[in-house]
């Protein structure tokens, strides 16, 4: 049996576990089109996923941004079961990294109501066992809070631990952390602009992410 090289993984839960980028994108679309009057580009929206929904929304649109949240949160919540989807092979992934008794949490700027929701609705409720959600820290992703926090909860030292992630916020939320960073390309991040943040690693798909978390 091979050995994990880490004695902890923290994963990022939209876009990485799980498949939220179509509800998100969406979600946007509907709360810019019925708050502000129009939508922005798909690539700009993409940049914004991985941060917390309100600093995303005081950033571009203070003077609406409770507006905005709003409606984006109440469209959220009703469509999330017909396009939240599920990425191939993880929840095998998931299933072997608890196998190996490698310590598992995920930090996420979801709200923990919402994100257990996402975990439910993709078979993956009850694997991961921490979860840190927006309400636990008060600075939010590129910052390290948030990973610091999730490391403390599985009691593993930050060296010990590799973040997993598929926007750039999250390969320099792990940096300044002071953990390794894997970047997964299947979520909303752009490739070129992953590799260029300098992530340890770079994962196409489940099965190299299992390689490189199990250390085959």
């Amino acid at each position: 049996m091979t050995t994990p090289p880490w004695q902890g993984a923290l994963f990022d839960l939209d876009g990485t576990l799980v498949d939220t980028i179509p509800l998100i994108l969406a979600s946007f679309d509907h709360a810019l089109t019925t708050v502000v009057g129009a939508p922005r580009p798909e690539a700009e929206v993409r940049a914004w996923i991985g941060r917390r929904l309100g600093e995303v929304f005081e950033a571009e649109y203070p003077e609406r941004a409770a507006d905005l949240e709003e409606t984006y949160i109440a469209w959220n919540r009703r469509n999330a079961p017909t396009l939240i989807g599920r990425y191939d092979g993880i929840e095998d992934l998931v299933r072997a990294l608890v196998d190996v008794q490698l310590r598992l949490g995920i930090v996420t700027s979801k709200r923990r109501e919402t994100a257990d929701e996402a975990l439910e609705l993709t078979g993956l409720a009850g694997l991961v066992p921490i979860l840190a959600a927006s309400e636990d820290t008060t600075d939010h992703k590129p910052n390290p809070a948030p990973l610091l926090h999730g490391a403390a909860r599985l009691s593993v030292p930050v060296q010990q631990c590799v973040y997993v992630g598929d926007a750039v916020v999250d390969i320099q939320a792990a940096q300044a952390a002071g953990m390794a960073s894997i970047a997964v390309t299947w979520g909303a991040g752009d490739r070129d602009a992953l590799i260029a943040a300098a992530p340890d690693h770079l994962a196409d798909t489940a099965e190299q992410l299992q390689h490189l978390l199990l250390g085959a």
